[in-house]
């Protein structure tokens, strides 16, 4: 299986990116998907879970700001990042995994919030 994220970019504070994630090689509606993000120097931290009910959940970092979705036709999760702020700044995963074990991280876009 394999990831490809993209939407990554510079933006200013108070903008706005969605990123996406491609999924390929695997039973994606049967996978739970999430977002995590890594800044420089910090551990990667989880920033949000869509799950194959289509439910989801949030850090308090992202909540009120981000939204995940996913398109279970397309093979595609999205992250919607609003009020981007300037410790938003990481590069971004997509991690997917099922209930017997199995695991796909992407290689990460990177988002960069600056003025």
């Amino acid at each position: 299986g394999q990831l490809v994220e993209s939407g990554g970019g510079l933006v200013q504070p108070g903008g706005s990116l969605r990123l996406s994630c491609a999924a390929s090689g695997f039973t994606f509606s049967s996978y739970g998907l999430s977002w995590h993000r890594q800044a420089p120097g910090k551990e990667r931290e989880w920033v949000a879970d869509i799950y194959t009910t289509g439910s989801a959940d949030y850090a308090d970092s992202a909540k009120g700001r981000f939204t995940i979705s996913r398109d279970n036709a397309k093979n595609m999760v999205y992250l919607q990042m609003n009020s981007l702020r300037l410790e938003d700044t990481a590069v971004y995963l997509c991690h997917a995994r099922n209930s017997h074990g199995y695991r796909y991280w992407g290689q990460g876009t990177q988002v960069t919030v600056s003025s």
